[in-house]
């Protein structure tokens, strides 16, 4: 459960930083369980996920491993996602009910691992009333040249911006740079929220070693969806309280 100062911290600047919400242990399981995922979803497919607009950021070719809806692929992650630690701390910031929107996890991989130019989330997938929350859960350590998420404090409040839509969705890379954005360098177990309004980035993992994240986009199910748009396989599913509105998000 976040404390009162976690979520008004939250609600003025627009993320928080949930240290240790999970140990050092089971950060390490999930991360090799993310690694075993990838190994066995590249035999089948391509899972490379990095932005063209990546470019923005650095002219070094980059990649970015990834899988949406981990929950259908591991059972591990059906049980972090309904985690009291997890589904509480999610309820501090949205209220009793908490709905999943969808779940992607990123891979980093070391030297290489792609950049993210500053964005919202927002418009990829707009609610009406914007109560829309991410959560990055780190499986390992993040440090600045991991590439760990970088944020505009305070950003939230400036409502839904105008985006570039070349290279997926991104926000003028003169106005926001990732360079100029504050750092969250993190532990692994660390889990950041924060608001869909929220700008945030990354920049390349120049390190030796992968970074490992889960990101959980979640939303009060009393917050209809602007436009109905990135569905997923788990979208509905209720993370804490119930769905008021009696409505199956895919049906």
């Amino acid at each position: 459960m976040l404390t009162p100062e976690q979520i008004a911290f939250y609600h003025e600047n627009g993320y928080v930083v949930v240290p240790s919400l999970f140990t050092a242990e089971e950060a390490a399981a999930y991360r090799a369980e993310s690694h075993a995922l990838i190994e066995r979803l590249q035999r089948v497919r391509d899972v490379d996920a990095a932005w063209g607009s990546a470019q923005t950021v650095t002219t070094k070719k980059t990649r970015l491993l990834h899988c949406h809806d981990v929950q259908f692929y591991s059972a591990a992650f059906t049980r972090l996602l309904v985690d009291e630690r997890f589904a509480g701390a999610a309820a501090g910031i949205l209220g009793p009910n908490v709905q999943l929107h969808h779940t992607k996890m990123f891979i980093k991989p070391s030297e290489t691992g792609a950049p993210f130019p500053m964005h919202q989330d927002a418009p990829y997938f707009p609610h009406d009333n914007h109560t829309m929350i991410a959560a990055i859960i780190h499986f390992d350590d993040a440090p600045l040249e991991k590439g760990c998420l970088r944020v505009v404090p305070g950003s939230h409040k400036l409502g839904m911006l105008e985006h570039e839509s070349q290279g997926n969705f991104h926000l003028s890379a003169e106005q926001y740079s990732v360079e100029n954005a504050l750092p969250l360098p993190a532990k692994a177990g660390d889990v950041v929220f924060f608001s869909y309004l929220t700008i945030h980035g990354s920049g390349v993992n120049e390190s030796h070693e992968a970074r490992t994240t889960l990101l959980v986009q979640m939303r009060d199910p009393a917050d209809p969806p602007t436009v109905q748009t990135h569905d997923s396989l788990g979208q509905g599913m209720m993370l804490a309280g119930i769905d008021p509105t009696c409505r199956v998000a895919n049906k």
